[in-house]
């Protein structure tokens, strides 16, 4: 239901704007904009109605408030009047009727789960849904079973049991100076970029990416652990070993002790975003208002994005949590520009257009070297599977929308061995606005199954390449096979029109559904 604005997000294909219908954005009046609702929100003006209160609401109570100017909406057991945020709101006033006296959980994590409601909507909070008294169970009891790596049937919820994966266990045991994590997946196909480790203090948590769904390990550990880790994959078994290194050389009784969701199987779909705070390391200019910014994962975590995927950044701005998403690049598209002293797995890169007159591309920009910003784990639809016995790829980009590309370029030029051709189709509005012009001229000079073709909207009168946006007669003539019947993949991420409008095109060119694929930038 909250929106914050973005020129490409979210993607056609994404779950975001699949599962709303192709929900689009609705012009906000002067006045509207996501800043005014940061003003008012601080102005002290009373937006519940409840004078300072919060109550408790009764499932009775919240259906009564189910109209525009008396608009109560619960997300994951707290309720908040939306009726001050109806104008505000990119989506649209119907956008957010569709849950007006009930339960929006499902529809908001439908629609935008990564936004942080919480930040956005505190001064409209009323209070928490009632909840019906539950007998306590013997947690001690529960807590040995857990640890154990063992889960009682019944808590093993009827989808994941009859379509999901097989329910993951885990074991572990110790040396003198070490602990060893030690977690059965039951599949085949599990990598390094499967796997997302953070631990702080005493607090270990482990993410294990399983096809749809997320496996989670989170205890709290009876005994201090050093920073550093490592983490080992055993691909033919789906066995991975987490190495955690002791602080004292002395025997431990017990692991730890479970926290929040520990040793659950849960749809992707129905997580929560968590987020480690990443330094700033180094920021560069590529273009006139695009930087490359290089951000250092903590010491205690592993986390590898996966080629396609994107994460969520997360900045403080006048009090309020603002979050965007950004697709991680690599550091260079050549190797001979890559500095060997940055390690890939303890680093992620962004390619970012700084909006002078937006919200949070300034507050990122004015970022100084050394200062924090919030980074999720990450999220997306693509598998690497697409790429099995690929021949053609065309990739169309226009502007930041390249993000995507760069990962998968440099995969596949370098681990598809069935591929016979890469095409680029690069849209932009001037010479000055393309990213990494230079590399990609070096890299197609390099590897002659890259062909790149640049597009520009505003040339000058010295451009002597491809002009417009995006059209029939440009795509036809670009998207032509090696073969009549080869294996044949079209990406496309850039601005919502762009993408749609290509989409479109595509399909009107007879690509199928399962030859296209669609990025957020």
């Amino acid at each position: 239901m909250l929106n914050v604005p973005s020129q490409s997000f979210p993607a056609p294909r994404s779950q975001q704007r699949v599962a709303a219908g192709g929900r689009s954005k609705v012009p906000l009046k002067q006045g509207r904009s996501l800043m005014d609702w940061i003003r008012l929100t601080k102005s002290g003006k009373d937006l519940t109605g409840l004078k300072g209160r919060l109550i408790e609401v009764t499932e009775e109570e919240l259906k009564k408030h189910n109209k525009k100017d008396d608009c109560w909406i619960c997300i994951r057991g707290f309720v908040y009047n939306v009726s001050p945020y109806m104008e505000y709101h990119p989506g649209g006033e119907d956008e957010l009727m569709r849950a007006a006296g009930s339960d929006g959980t499902e529809l908001f994590d439908q629609v935008h789960r990564w936004v942080n409601y919480e930040s956005m909507l505190k001064e409209c909070l009323v209070g928490r849904m009632a909840v019906k008294p539950t007998v306590l169970k013997d947690y001690r009891e529960e807590e040995k079973k857990v640890l154990n790596g063992m889960l009682p049937k019944s808590q093993v919820t009827d989808t994941l049991a009859k379509e999901g994966p097989s329910y993951p266990s885990y074991d572990w045991f110790q040396t003198d100076s070490l602990v060893t994590i030690a977690i059965y997946t039951k599949q085949k196909d599990i990598n390094l970029d499967s796997i997302i480790v953070d631990h702080q203090d005493d607090s270990f948590r482990a993410e294990i990416i399983i096809k749809d769904c997320l496996y989670l390990i989170h205890i709290g550990l009876s005994h201090e652990v050093q920073e550093d880790f490592s983490v080992r994959v055993i691909e033919s078994v789906g066995k991975i070993e987490i190495v955690l290194k002791k602080k004292e050389n002395t025997s431990w009784n017990f692991l730890g002790h479970p926290l929040e969701n520990h040793h659950s199987l849960i749809p992707r779909k129905d997580t929560g975003l968590y987020y480690r705070k990443c330094q700033l390391i180094s920021k560069e200019d590529v273009t006139h208002d695009t930087r490359l910014f290089c951000l250092m994962l903590p010491p205690s975590t592993h986390l590898q994005v996966p080629i396609g995927q994107h994460v969520y950044l997360k900045l403080p701005i006048t009090g309020t949590e603002i979050v965007k998403p950004y697709t991680p690049v690599s550091g260079s598209l050549l190797s001979e520009f890559k500095e060997p002293v940055l390690p890939n797995n303890k680093y992620i890169y962004f390619l970012i257009k700084i909006y002078p007159t937006g919200l949070f591309t300034p507050e990122l920009d004015h970022l100084q070297i050394g200062d924090f910003v919030s980074v999720s784990s990450p999220e997306g639809n693509f598998k690497i599977s697409e790429f099995q016995e690929l021949e053609d790829l065309f990739l169309l980009a226009a502007g930041t929308g390249f993000t995507p590309m760069v990962k998968i370029l440099n995969y596949a030029l370098t681990d598809i061995p069935t591929l016979r051709k890469v095409k680029l189709m690069f849209f932009n509005k001037t010479e000055d606005d393309i990213i990494w012009r230079s590399q990609l001229e070096k890299l197609a000079f390099k590897d002659k199954r890259l062909d790149i073709e640049f597009v520009l909207s505003a040339p000058t009168s010295e451009w002597n390449g491809k002009q417009g946006h995006i059209s029939p007669a440009l795509l036809s003539a670009f998207l032509k096979r090696n073969l009549d019947k080869s294996k044949v993949l079209v990406c496309i991420c850039g601005p919502v029109p762009f993408t749609e409008q290509g989409i479109r095109l595509l399909h009107d060119l007879n690509f199928s559904k399962n030859e296209i694929h669609s990025f957020t930038a």
